[in-house]
C-alpha cells in the first residue's frame, strides 16, 4: 500500500522534510516512488505538486496526518485537518484501565453494602418472627389458665 508521507532530510537540528510517495512499511528515509514537495516546519514553509498529489490520492495512497493537514491547507484535498497528537484520547486510552478499576471496585463495595443490608434484613425478620411466636405462645398459655377456673 502506497503512503504520502514525510521523508527527513536537512542537517541536525535543523529538519526539513520531502514529501513524497513511498511504500507504507518502507524505511523513513528509504526509497520513493515519487517526490511531491517538500516541507520545513521551522520557516513554516511547504511547496507541493497539487495535480501529483490529487492523483496519488485518487490511486489510493493514503497521506499521514501531517501531509493530510498540508494537502487541505493547499485545498489539495477537501476535509477537515486531523490532529497529530491527540492527546485527550491518549490520555483517555492511559487511564482507562485505572476507571475500570474504579467502577469495579465500587461494584464490589455496593455488592457488599446490598448484602449487608440484605442479612441485617434476614436477621430482623427472624427476630420479629421469634418475638411474634413468644407472644403467641405466651398467649396460648395465659388462655387456657382463664378457663381453667370454674365458673359459677
Amino acid at each position: 500500500m502506497l503512503a504520502i508521507k514525510l521523508n527527513r532530510i536537512g542537517k541536525k537540528n535543523q529538519p526539513t522534510f520531502r514529501i513524497v510517495v513511498a511504500e507504507k512499511r518502507s524505511k523513513m528515509g528509504g526509497k520513493y516512488v515519487e517526490d511531491l514537495g517538500f516541507w520545513n516546519p521551522r520557516e513554516k514553509t511547504h511547496s507541493v505538486n497539487k495535480e501529483r498529489a490529487a492523483y496519488w490520492i485518487s490511486v489510493g495512497a493514503q497521506a499521514t496526518d501531517t501531509v493530510h493537514n498540508i494537502l487541505v491547507k493547499d485545498q489539495v484535498i477537501k476535509a477537515k485537518k486531523k490532529s497529530s497528537h491527540d492527546i485527550k484520547a491518549h490520555a483517555e486510552a492511559l487511564d482507562a484501565p485505572r476507571k475500570a478499576a474504579e467502577a469495579k471496585a465500587k461494584a464490589d463495595e455496593e455488592a457488599a453494602v446490598a448484602a449487608k443490608a440484605a442479612k441485617e434484613a434476614e436477621a430482623a425478620a427472624a427476630k420479629e418472627a421469634a418475638e411474634a411466636a413468644k407472644a403467641a405462645e405466651a398467649e396460648t398459655e395465659a388462655a387456657p389458665a382463664e378457663e381453667a377456673t370454674p365458673a359459677e
